[in-house]
């Protein structure tokens, strides 16, 4: 069986009697050529290099490009010390989202899932929810699986390059593959898991990818938030009995049809959108005048520092 379809996952599943992950482990212990064991402690690594990268974010980094940094920070600081309007559990969500990206255009480590441009999605829904409610690290694992076949299908019918089929295909089935993690996790039957990841992806369905100097940090890092947002809603919907009208296989290829037919300039060129704004062209502008003035990086305080070349005193320290 190939991952190629949300339908033929769920009848195999029916049909052997198994959930929807361990269909998903017995396709990659059959492929990889592997045992239960091994697919289990890799996906396992997965899930604590998740954990371990979200521990790791520092407030205090930022990008080389200045646009991004500390509002992973900034988000918990207010959570902590007002009523935010979500509560608690939301405004971490927003958190993770932001510290993510930001680990991302700070050159930390993350897990992209399924992109680096995403890679805060994922953890930002699923990390809360698993220190929340002390979830065993099996089922994070197990959910993990589905989240997984959630993305194969959706690259076998559509695409999860923003390059080719825009953010729709980044955010976009990073928001359906937690949706359908969330949905598992809290004891959604496989048809429930299928009309999350429907209306996690409709909701999404045109989103553009315009980013500013082309770089993946605006509006990039704050769009996880968005993914993240929506896989929760989504989840609740479809745990809450409320089905995608249009079925999940169809919405998977309405949204590669949508991502093909995008303009060159809605694709991660930065030629259209918030990229050719006044301020995204300036702030394209002073990228490249950077480019040109300065010629070494050095560490001041913990932090690369961009040095002219009149500042160059000899080897960074």
């Amino acid at each position: 069986m190939d991952l190629d379809s949300m339908q033929r996952i769920i009848e195999q599943a029916k049909g052997l009697r198994k959930p929807i992950w361990q269909v998903v482990m017995d396709y990659d212990v059959e492929t990889r050529m592997t045992t239960p064991e091994a697919s289990m402690e890799r996906m396992r690594a997965t899930w604590r290099a998740m954990v371990d990268a979200a521990d790791a974010y520092s407030g205090d980094r930022r990008s080389l490009s200045g646009l991004v940094g500390g509002d992973g920070e900034r988000m918990r600081t207010y959570y902590r010390h007002h009523n935010s309007i979500g509560g608690e559990f939301t405004a971490e969500v927003i958190a993770q989202a932001l510290a993510m990206g930001e680990n991302n255009a700070c050159m930390n480590r993350i897990v992209a899932a399924p992109t680096a441009g995403a890679c805060g999605v994922m953890p930002a829904v699923l990390i809360p929810l698993w220190r929340k409610e002390g979830i065993p690290e099996d089922k994070m694992v197990e959910a993990l699986y589905v989240s997984s076949a959630i993305g194969a299908v959706i690259a076998a019918k559509a695409s999860i390059s923003g390059a080719a089929g825009g953010c729709q295909a980044e955010i976009g089935s990073a928001s359906a593959m937690a949706a359908g993690a969330l949905t598992y996790l809290h004891g959604g039957m496989p048809e429930q898991i299928c009309h999350a990841v429907a209306m996690a992806l409709k909701n999404l369905m045109g989103l553009v990818c315009d980013p500013v100097a082309g770089l993946v940090e605006v509006p990039c890092v704050k769009r996880n938030v968005i993914g993240a947002m929506n896989a929760i809603a989504a989840a609740d919907m479809a745990l809450a009995g409320i089905q995608s009208r249009i079925p999940v296989d169809e919405v998977i290829e309405a949204m590669g049809d949508v991502g093909r037919r995008l303009p060159e300039e809605f694709r991660e060129t930065a030629l259209g959108g918030l990229a050719v704004t006044p301020t995204g062209r300036a702030v394209k502008e002073r990228m490249a005048g950077n480019k040109k003035k300065h010629r070494t990086l050095t560490i001041k305080d913990g932090r690369w520092k961009m040095a002219r070349p009149e500042e160059k005193s000899g080897a960074p320290s």
